[in-house]
C-alpha cells in the first residue's frame, strides 16, 4: 500500500459554505441537547458536498461528537443492500465498542443482517432462518432506530451518508423510517445526494418528496460559488494570487463548480493538452497524462465498483507487484486515485472522474474487465468483504454477459438479500435471474434445487427428494418479494404471469397457492375484498390430500370468514385448518388458525372456551418464538376481551403487547395494539390516556386500517366531548380510509353508529335514519354483536330525543319497531350485552313516552357491575330524568344525588354535552348540585368523614391522578396485590362503581384541591 502522497489540486483554503456550515453546526449543538437532527445536503456532482461534510466531521469530531460515516457503493449499475448503514454502523462500533455491543444485546442475529460481525455470516443463516413477512423489515429497521437511539444516549453521534443517488431501495427505506421514528437520542443524521442526477423516473425523487413534507427535516442545497469564491479556490491550489484574466476564464468554464475550477486549475501549465469544450474530455485529461500502464489501472478500477481492494485489483490487473504500486503511486500523485478511508483499497478522488473514465472503455473491454473481477473473485473469495461477495461476483459476472455462471451467483445473491430482509433487492436480482433462464445451459438449470434457492412455495416438493429449481419457483419466490417491499403491482404481474403458465399443467397447489398471493394484493391494493380469489383456491385445494399449502388455504378463509361473515362456516374452515396443520407439522398455520377459532368460539357465545384458546396461543407463541402470531394474538384477544365488557383485563394485556410489538419491529401490529389499548381505556373512563394512545399510534403504522381504526376512537371521543365538526371530519376520514372494497363489519358497523350519531347530533334526522335503514338491511351477522348494541341504542336514543314522543309521527314509529326487531337477534350471554339489552328497552320506551323510573333502576343496577363509568354516568342521569318526571312519588333527594355523581364523571371525563345536560335538568329540577360545607367539619379531614384510612386517601390520591395498581405499588412501596385490595375497600367507602367514578367523588368534593391530577403518559 502507498503511503501519504501529495494533492496539490485540492486548495487546502475551505472555501465559503459559512451559512451551510452554520446550519449543520446549529444542528450539532441541538443533537447534542437531546434532540435529534435530519438534514439532507444536495448539490449538483463537484460541487463541494464532500468537502464541506468533511470540514463539518471534523469540527464535530473537535466537539467530542463521534462520526460514523457511510457511503452508497456502486458496482457496475448496481448497488450493495444497506452499504452505507452497514459501514457506518461498523465506525460506530469501532469507536464506541461498549455501548455499541450494550445497545445491541439480545438483537445480535437480528441486528447481524446489517452488521455481519455481530452473529457471524448472514448467508450461513439464509436458507430457512428467520421469519420473512410483511413486517420483517420493518422489524429490522426498529431495531436499528433503536440501536442508534441507545447508543446516541450517552454521546452525540454523526451519522453521515453519503451518495444516496446510487442507494438501494432498502437503504431508501432504512432511512425513511430512521427519519421518520427517531425522537429521543444525542443523534444527527446527514445525508448527502447528487441533485443533477435526480431526473423525473429516478427512485429517490419520491423519497425526497416525501422527507419534504417531514418538518423535522432540514434540506440544504448547495449552489454553485461566485467568481470571488472561485478566486480564493484557485488561489489555495497554486499557493499564489491567479491573475484576473485566469480567474475570469476559469470561472466561465467552470461555471462556478468547485470540481472544474480544480481540473481547470491544474492544467494551466504548458505541459497540459488543449481542453475542448466536451466534459468527459475534461475530466479524462488527468488520465491521459498518465503513463499507459497507469492508465490501465485506472480502467480497471473504474469497473471493479466505488472501491476496488488492492488484493482484488492485483487479481484482475496481473501485473508485477512493482509495476502496480509504481502505477498506482502515478494515478494518486495526478489525483485520480485516493487510498480508501479503510486502507485496504483504492477509490477514484472523485465519482465523475470514474465514470468518465467507464463511459470510455470498449464494449468488449468491459465484458472482459467483469469477467477477470469475478474469476479472481472465485478463486479467492476473501479478496473483498465476507458481506459483499456474492453480491459483487452477481454483479461481476451478470455484466460479463455469462448466463451459465451468472444464473446461479444471481440467484446465491437473492438469497443473501432476502436473508438481510433487503427484498427489493432480492426482486430485483430474481427478475435478473428469470431474465437469464431461458439463456443459461439446460444442465446449469439442471443442478439448481428449490431448497437452495426459495423458501416461499417450497413444500410443494415431492417426499423429502431433491427437487429442481423451477421458471415457476423464481415467480414465486419474486411475488413474494414484491410484496414484502410494498411493489404490489409488480407482484400482482408475477403472480398473473405464474397462473397462465399453470394453465398449461396441472398443479392445483401450486396454483391455489398463487390465487392466495393474489387476494393479499388485491386487499393490500385496496382493489377488492380478496374472497374471489380465496374461493378460487379453495376450489383448487378441495378434495385433494392435507398438505401446507391446504392448511394455509383454509387458514386463509377462516380469518376472511371471521372478518367479514363470522358464521358456521368460518368456524368449520379454522377447524379443518388446525387439523390439517397438525398433519403436515405446520406449526406457524397451526397456531394462526387456532387464534381465529379462538375469536370465533368467543363471538359464537362460547366466551371462556374461546379466550381460553387464544390464552394458549398467545402463551405458545411467545414462548416459541412465532412472533407474527404472537403479534397477532395481542390485537385479538385483548380486543374480544373488551367486546364482552372485561376492558380492565384487556389492558395489561396490551401494554404487555406494546413491548413484545414493539421489540420485535412489528409495527403495524403495534399500531393496532394503541388503538384497542385507546378502545378499553376509554371504557374505563381514562379518555386523556385513551387520547394519548391514539396519538402514539398515528406515528407508528405503516398501512393504512390502523389509521383507520385510530380515526374512528378520535371520533368516538370527539363526539361524546361534543365536538360534532372533529367527529365529523374524523368519521370521513375513516371511511375514506377505509375505501369502497372494506366493507368488513367490525369496521362498517361501528362506523355506521358514527354517521347516525353525527347525523342526529347535526339535526339531520332523515340521514341519521337513512344510515340507520342500511345498515339494519345488512343486518348483524354472528360475532358482530359488539357492535350492533351500541348502534341500536344511538337509534333508540336519537329517536328518544327527537321531538315530542305524544306527537304522531309514524315513520318513527316503524324505526322502533325496527330496531326492537334486531335486538331480538342480538345475544345476551354475557353481562355487558345484557346491560346493553336494557338501555335499549329504556329508551325505546322513553321514544314512546312510557319509560318509567323501574326500568332505568335495572339499566342502572346492570351498569353498576361493569367498570364502565361513563355509560354509568349516561343512565344515572336518565334514571334522575325519570325520578323527576314521576309524578307518583317525591324522588328529589335520590335525583340530586343521581345528577351529582352523573356531573361529577362528565366533568372529570371533560363529556360536556353530558355535563351540560345534567346542570339543566338539575336547574329545571330546581336541584343543587353541590354540597354546602359543615361548619362542624369545615377543619376536619374530609378523607376522615369518608370513613377512609390514612393509607386508603394516599391511595385514592394515586387513583384520581390515573395510577395503575402497579404504579400505586412502586410509589407506596407496597405490593400491587395489597394496592388493589386498599383500591376495592376505597370503592366501597365512596359507594362508586369503579376507578374514574371515585376520582370523580375525589374531584368533586376536593380532596385533593391543592394536587395537580392528571394522567400519566401511556406506555
Amino acid at each position: 500500500m502507498l503511503g501519504p502522497v501529495e494533492n496539490r489540486s485540492v486548495s487546502p483554503v475551505f472555501v465559503g459554505r459559512q451559512s451551510e456550515l452554520g446550519t449543520l453546526n446549529d444542528a450539532l449543538a441541538r443533537a447534542g441537547a437531546g434532540e435529534p437532527q435530519a438534514l439532507l445536503l444536495g448539490g449538483e456532482a463537484g460541487v463541494g458536498k464532500t468537502r464541506l461534510i468533511e470540514e463539518f466531521a471534523a469540527a464535530a469530531t473537535r466537539r467530542a461528537a463521534v462520526v460514523a460515516l457511510g457511503g452508497c457503493v456502486e458496482i457496475g449499475a448496481d448497488g450493495l443492500p444497506f452499504a452505507p448503514f452497514s459501514t457506518a454502523l461498523r465506525a460506530l462500533r469501532r469507536a464506541l465498542p461498549g455501548e455499541f455491543d450494550a445497545a445491541a444485546a439480545g438483537q445480535e442475529e437480528e441486528l447481524a443482517r446489517l452488521l455481519p460481525e455481530l452473529g457471524g455470516e448472514p448467508a450461513a443463516a439464509a436458507r430457512g432462518a428467520g421469519r420473512h413477512d410483511e413486517e420483517g423489515m420493518a422489524r429490522l429497521f426498529e431495531l436499528t432506530a433503536r440501536l442508534l437511539e441507545r447508543v446516541a444516549a450517552g454521546h452525540t453521534v454523526v451519522l453521515v451518508l453519503e451518495d444516496l443517488h446510487w442507494a438501494d431501495a432498502s437503504t431508501r427505506h432504512l432511512l425513511a423510517f430512521l427519519l421518520r421514528t427517531l425522537r429521543t437520542g444525542r443523534l444527527l443524521v446527514l445525508a448527502s445526494y447528487r441533485s443533477d442526477d435526480i431526473h423525473r423516473r429516478h427512485p429517490l425523487r419520491p423519497l425526497l418528496a416525501e422527507l419534504d413534507r417531514l418538518r423535522t427535516i432540514h434540506r440544504i442545497e448547495l449552489a454553485r460559488f461566485t467568481r470571488q469564491e472561485v478566486a480564493r479556490q484557485i488561489a489555495g491550489i497554486l499557493a499564489a494570487e491567479p491573475d484576473p484574466a485566469q480567474i475570469d476564464q476559469i470561472f466561465e468554464r467552470s461555471d462556478g463548480n468547485a470540481f472544474f475550477v480544480e481540473e481547470l486549475a491544474s492544467c494551466t501549465g504548458t505541459d497540459c493538452p488543449d481542453l475542448s469544450d466536451s466534459l468527459r474530455d475534461l475530466l479524462l485529461v488527468r488520465v491521459e497524462t498518465l503513463p499507459e500502464t497507469a492508465q490501465r489501472v485506472v480502467r480497471i478500477a473504474a469497473e471493479g465498483g466505488s472501491t476496488v481492494e488492492y488484493r482484488l485489483l492485483a487479481a484482475v490487473a496481473r501485473l508485477a507487484e512493482d509495476d502496480l504500486i509504481e502505477a498506482l503511486r502515478a494515478a494518486v500523485n495526478a489525483s485520480v486515485l485516493t487510498p480508501a478511508p479503510s486502507g485496504d483499497g483504492y477509490r477514484f478522488r472523485h465519482a465523475l472522474v470514474r465514470e468518465a473514465v467507464s463511459d470510455d472503455l470498449l464494449p468488449g473491454e468491459r465484458s472482459r474487465l467483469d469477467r477477470r473481477y469475478a474469476e479472481a473473485l472465485e478463486a479467492d473469495p476473501t479478496l473483498v468483504p465476507a458481506d459483499q461477495r456474492v453480491t459483487r461476483l452477481a454483479s461481476y459476472w451478470y455484466h460479463a454477459h455469462d448466463p451459465a455462471k451468472a444464473l446461479p451467483a444471481v440467484l446465491d445473491a437473492s438469497v443473501a438479500a432476502r436473508s438481510r430482509h433487503a427484498y427489493s433487492e432480492q426482486l430485483r436480482l430474481l427478475e435478473r435471474a428469470m431474465e437469464l433462464w431461458d439463456a443459461a445451459p439446460e444442465e446449469v438449470r439442471a443442478r439448481l434445487r428449490a431448497a437452495d434457492y426459495v423458501e416461499a412455495y417450497l413444500a410443494c416438493g415431492s417426499d423429502g427428494a431433491p427437487v429442481p429449481l423451477r421458471y415457476l419457483d423464481l415467480l414465486a419466490e419474486a411475488a413474494v418479494a414484491g410484496r414484502l417491499c410494498g411493489e404490489r403491482e409488480r407482484a400482482m404481474k408475477l403472480a398473473k404471469r405464474a397462473l397462465r403458465l399453470l394453465d398449461e399443467e396441472h398443479d392445483p397447489l401450486r396454483a391455489a397457492w398463487f390465487w392466495v398471493q393474489r387476494s393479499r394484493l388485491v386487499q393490500q391494493r385496496s382493489h377488492g375484498d380478496g374472497w374471489r380469489e380465496l374461493a378460487t383456491a379453495q376450489d383448487l385445494v378441495r378434495g385433494l390430500p392435507p398438505s401446507e399449502v391446504h392448511a394455509e388455504v383454509l387458514a386463509h378463509v377462516a380469518n376472511w370468514s371471521m372478518v367479514h361473515i363470522p358464521g358456521p362456516e368460518a368456524v368449520s374452515a379454522a377447524e379443518r385448518a388446525v387439523e390439517y396443520a397438525r398433519m403436515v407439522g405446520a406449526r406457524e398455520i397451526e397456531m394462526n388458525a387456532r387464534l381465529t377459532l379462538g375469536g370465533l368460539m368467543v363471538d359464537a357465545g362460547h366466551v371462556e372456551a374461546g379466550l381460553a384458546e387464544m390464552h394458549e396461543v398467545n402463551r405458545r407463541t411467545v414462548a416459541d418464538g412465532i412472533s407474527a402470531v404472537a403479534g397477532r394474538s395481542y390485537i385479538n384477544l385483548p380486543s374480544e376481551l373488551e367486546a364482552v365488557g372485561r376492558s380492565r383485563e384487556a389492558v395489561p394485556l396490551l401494554e404487555e403487547g406494546l413491548a413484545y410489538t414493539r421489540g420485535h419491529g412489528l409495527l403495524d401490529h403495534e399500531a393496532w395494539v394503541w388503538g384497542n389499548l385507546a378502545e378499553s381505556l376509554s371504557s374505563l373512563g381514562r379518555w386523556d390516556e385513551a387520547a394519548e394512545a391514539v396519538a402514539r399510534s398515528e406515528r407508528i403504522g405503516q398501512s393504512a386500517k390502523p389509521g383507520a381504526f385510530h380515526a374512528r376512537n378520535r371520533a368516538e371521543l370527539a363526539l361524546a366531548r361534543g365536538d360534532l365538526p372533529e367527529a365529523a371530519r374524523q368519521l370521513a376520514l375513516a371511511l375514506d380510509t377505509y375505501g369502497k372494497y372494506d366493507n368488513a363489519p367490525q369496521h362498517s358497523i361501528p362506523l355506521a353508529r358514527l354517521a347516525i350519531a353525527v347525523a342526529a347530533g347535526e339535526g339531520r334526522l332523515s340521514d341519521a335514519r337513512a344510515a340507520l335503514d342500511r345498515v339494519l338491511e345488512s343486518g348483524f351477522p354472528p360475532g358482530t354483536h359488539r357492535y350492533g348494541w351500541p348502534v341500536l341504542l344511538t337509534a333508540a336514543a336519537m329517536e328518544a330525543g327527537a321531538a315530542d314522543p305524544s306527537a304522531a309521527d309514524p315513520e318513527r314509529a316503524a324505526v322502533l319497531e325496527r330496531v326492537r326487531r334486531a335486538a331480538r337477534t342480538l345475544p345476551t350471554v354475557v353481562p355487558l350485552w345484557r346491560a346493553y339489552e336494557s338501555w335499549v328497552r329504556a329508551e325505546l320506551l322513553r321514544a314512546e313516552g312510557r319509560d318509567r323510573p323501574e326500568e332505568w333502576t335495572g339499566v342502572v343496577a346492570a351498569f353498576e357491575t361493569l367498570e364502565r363509568p361513563y355509560d354509568l354516568a349516561r343512565v344515572r342521569y336518565r334514571l334522575a330524568a325519570s325520578l323527576l318526571a314521576d309524578e307518583d312519588g317525591d324522588q328529589r333527594a335520590r335525583a340530586t344525588e343521581l345528577l351529582r355523581l352523573t356531573h361529577a364523571v362528565a366533568e372529570h371525563l371533560h363529556a360536556r354535552p353530558l355535563a351540560d345536560s345534567a346542570t339543566r335538568l338539575a336547574r329545571r329540577g330546581r336541584l343543587t348540585l353541590t354540597t354546602a360545607p359543615d361548619r362542624r367539619a369545615a377543619d376536619a379531614d374530609p378523607a376522615e368523614s369518608l370513613g377512609l384510612t390514612r393509607r386508603e386517601h394516599d391511595v385514592l390520591r394515586l387513583v384520581a391522578q390515573g395510577r395503575t395498581n402497579r404504579q400505586i405499588a412502586e410509589e407506596l412501596f407496597i405490593s400491587p396485590k395489597t394496592a388493589s385490595v386498599h383500591v376495592s375497600n376505597i370503592l366501597a367507602k365512596l359507594d362508586v362503581s369503579g376507578r374514574g367514578e371515585a376520582a370523580a367523588v375525589a374531584h368533586r368534593l376536593e380532596l385533593f384541591a391543592h394536587d395537580t391530577l392528571s394522567a400519566p403518559a401511556v406506555g
